[in-house]
């Protein structure tokens, strides 16, 4: 299998780059992406059972790994949900698969939303990982239209060995992140 274009970048320009530009004294401390995190709340599958399946069957398509159901830790019945009930659904990619969902992502996914002018900067959280919020699942080439029942969106985090928000956001850029531009 070949290698990721990403990853492979990483190893030739990015790692190279940020040493420079950190001024680090050894390659093992310039930041890398050590895994990424999708999760979908669904809070309104309290009603419908089927919901969870449908999005168990979504994101295990776009990740290309089985996804997993998230269960309520607590019972609150305003909310009419019980303790360990199905509420959402999350993966976690690490290796070959995380640099494959990253590539798609950036060059397929995030350039289908509409209106799209870059995703926000501010989603870092002060520890080096940066969250990113999609509002349609449909931006998704993997995802058929006509199959789609309810548009949901999710959170992807992804999350790095950078020690600020700074080298993540360099890290992320490097990598071909659309960070939108500031206008003031």
């Amino acid at each position: 299998m070949a290698t990721p274009r990403l990853k492979q970048k990483y190893q030739e320009e990015i790692m190279t780059a940020l040493k420079e530009k950190f001024q680090y004294k050894s390659i093992m401390e310039v930041p890398k992406v050590e895994k990424i995190c999708i999760n979908k709340g669904m809070g309104i599958a309290v009603s419908d059972k089927k919901l969870i399946d449908v999005a168990l069957e979504e994101i295990t398509t776009i990740a290309g790994q089985k996804a997993v159901s998230t269960k309520s830790k607590k019972a609150i019945s305003n909310f009419k949900l019980r303790e360990d009930q199905p509420i959402g659904v999350r993966v976690t990619l690490r290796g070959d698969r995380m640099y494959e969902f990253m590539d798609r992502l950036m060059s397929i996914s995030l350039p289908r939303v509409r209106d799209f002018k870059g995703v926000s900067a501010k989603g870092f959280d002060g520890r080096g990982n940066y969250t990113l919020g999609v509002k349609e699942q449909i931006i998704f080439p993997e995802i058929s239209i006509d199959k789609v029942t309810k548009i949901s969106g999710m959170d992807i985090t992804f999350v790095t060995s950078a020690k600020s928000d700074e080298e993540s956001f360099e890290l992320l850029k490097a990598f071909g992140m659309p960070f939108a531009t500031k206008t003031n």
